[in-house]
């Protein structure tokens, strides 16, 4: 299930992208005391008491004026109100309450969508300051300063008590998004995959505007597979609802268990292919790089082996990367995609014992002496596997500063050729303990 979209809409210089960035954790929107500063939609991933969700920064509404710029904001304002699950109107407590804002109510009201109301820039006013708001009818205003974070926390309260809690049946299905840029064949493939034309298939970049989920069997297994609208580069996305697609896209990595990276093999290896997969493995997410369109491709016998080894150099970051080289307008190796996505998903479930693990590192610390600065020496007491999906492992060492990057790098190497993680990130976490066992 997607993460809840919670906008932050409202007139200009209502205090919206201070809230945003101050939930956000990060000073991501532009905050400047004039309007008309957000001008596209900006979101970002947090969370609030262990709820995960997806805040998104809109520019101020100026509903009764003409001039260009404030018609496309109004646009992107509105898509992000079709769109989000929950909306936080922000008005201003200071100046009080105006037309526009009744304007803004009214057109909220009419969206059907839950409204939290709330009164900002109270942070040296009393919040009775709030009271006119009610003549909104949207409900008891919420007075908050986001300036200085009081009265935030009550406002994330009652967003989060909206969201939808047990309404859906345990779902043991692996999930499978379908990820690339814009006309790489995705939809194609989907179609291929389930056997029948569920997508709407066109030669057409951007044709699949949100992530489509589609349940299937094979045999005694169950999938859910998530196409996905193409992530283009930022520069590149201009039409307002496209914004929302990448949005899409990048949850559907966020909430899969694998992830199908599509790219196209009559090109090489672009940028956008490598921060999309450099997304999917920051994420933790188990993946198969999907060569489409090899039928175009004119060969020899070294052919697919020179177009590993090229995208084999970009992917350096994720050397583990499974590949298959495949044709969605001939079927070619398309029956093999998903005995790659079961291997992949198994090895990011897969755990070692502890024991046959601490047996591989004392054999890889014989080979290989840990590191020494000014006298000391990394010691490595031992190591445990603690999770899974990604397998992530806790290494024991006498003084975190003492472990330099190239031998934690190569502890991953002896990890990786001991047990098969292929197609999936592994994480290594170092902790310091004591003499005397006492973990700091």
């Amino acid at each position: 299930m997607a993460n809840p979209l919670i906008a932050i809409v409202g007139r200009p210089n209502v205090g919206k992208s201070t809230f945003f960035n101050r939930v956000a954790g990060r000073k991501i929107s532009i905050t400047e005391d004039r309007p008309g500063v957000t001008r596209d939609r900006l979101y970002a991933d947090t969370s609030w008491n262990g709820r995960y969700f997806t805040l998104v920064d809109t520019g101020g509404l100026e509903l009764l004026s003409d001039d260009i710029m404030w018609r496309e904001i109004r646009g992107q304002a509105q898509i992000a109100i079709d769109t989000a699950d929950i909306i936080l109107f922000f008005v201003d407590g200071k100046e009080g309450l105006t037309s526009s804002d009744e304007d803004v109510a009214d057109m909220l009201r009419r969206s059907k969508k839950d409204v939290i109301l709330v009164v900002n820039k109270l942070d040296n006013y009393s919040p009775d300051a709030a009271y006119e708001f009610y003549s909104l009818g949207l409900g008891d205003p919420y007075p908050v300063s986001s300036e200085h974070g009081t009265g935030v926390a009550d406002v994330l309260d009652a967003a989060v008590a909206l969201f939808p809690v047990g309404e859906e049946e345990e779902d043991d299905s692996i999930k499978i998004a379908v990820v690339g840029r814009p006309n790489a064949g995705k939809s194609s493939i989907v179609n291929r995959l389930l056997g029948f034309e569920r997508t709407i298939v066109t030669d057409i970049a951007g044709t699949t505007r949100d992530a489509i989920d589609t349940k299937f069997s094979v045999g005694d297994k169950s999938y859910t597979i998530i196409d996905t609208a193409g992530i283009r580069k930022k520069s590149k996305i201009g039409d307002d609802v496209e914004h929302y697609s990448v949005l899409r896209a990048l949850d559907a990595i966020r909430r899969a268990d694998v992830c199908l990276m599509i790219i196209d093999a009559t090109e090489n290896l672009t940028d956008q292919d490598t921060k999309i997969l450099g997304y999917v493995h920051e994420q933790g997410k188990a993946s198969v790089v999907v060569v489409n369109k090899w039928d175009l491709v004119e060969k020899d016998n070294g052919t697919m082996s020179k177009y590993l080894k090229s995208i084999s150099e970009d992917l350096k970051f994720m050397s583990y990367f499974k590949s298959i080289f495949v044709s969605s307008k001939t079927g070619q190796r398309v029956d093999k995609i998903l005995g790659l996505v079961n291997e992949v998903y198994e090895h990011s479930r897969l755990r070692i014992t502890t024991g046959l693990l601490n047996d591989v590192m004392s054999d890889a610390v014989h080979a290989s002496e840990p590191p020494s600065h000014n006298g000391r020496r990394l010691k490595v007491y031992y190591i445990s596997q603690v999770s899974v999906a990604p397998p992530t492992f806790v290494l024991f060492v006498n003084h975190k500063e003492l472990m330099h990057f190239s031998y934690e790098r190569y502890i991953e190497n002896v990890i990786r050729k001991s047990f098969d993680f292929s197609g999936t990130p592994i994480r290594l976490v170092i902790r310091e303990r004591t003499e005397k066992g006492e973990v700091v």
